[in-house]
């Protein structure tokens, strides 16, 4: 049976591979969760989902799942979580704006909220702030470009 996850996880996956024209490597991130993967051997993603069909998506992240992905930053160069709102798109924040919203003080459960309007940029709120900027749909890829073009120069 196809379980829930690898649905969402494989439209990031496929926008990744349909996007990247030099191909890139996805390995799981040793880790007991099902979420955490590493690109090209130095960036992290982090994947949750909502299966809610409209807005607001809202993602729940336990102690143990920041922690992790605390751990993926101190080991890799790049660090991403990415929000699939349902069928609707992907939000990628860094690490740097992940933790505007979800502070370093991590609580056993905490939150992040995605939203927006027809046509426009997702606003996104968590258990700790908001981010000012809001975030459009075309920041999943670019971000992720933008760090593996930054990486191969290294």
């Amino acid at each position: 049976m196809i379980k829930e996850f690898e649905f969402y996880h494989g439209v990031v996956f496929s926008k990744l591979i349909h996007n990247i024209p030099d191909g890139i490597s996805i390995k799981l991130y040793s880790s007991p969760s099902n979420a955490s993967y590493v690109i090209n051997d130095n960036i992290g993603i982090y994947i949750k989902h909502s299966t809610k069909r409209m807005s607001p998506w809202r993602f729940s992240f336990q102690k143990i799942h920041q922690d992790e992905i605390l751990q993926m930053q101190q080991q890799l160069r790049n660090i991403f979580v990415l929000l699939v709102c349902g069928k609707d798109g992907v939000v990628t924040l860094s690490f740097k704006e992940l933790k505007t919203i979800l502070n370093n003080m991590h609580s056993e459960t905490e939150w992040i909220s995605a939203s927006r309007t027809r046509n426009k940029e997702y606003s996104i709120k968590g258990s700790d702030g908001s981010l000012e900027k809001k975030i459009g749909k075309k920041d999943f890829l670019k971000k992720i470009l933008e760090a593996i073009k930054q990486n191969e120069e290294f």
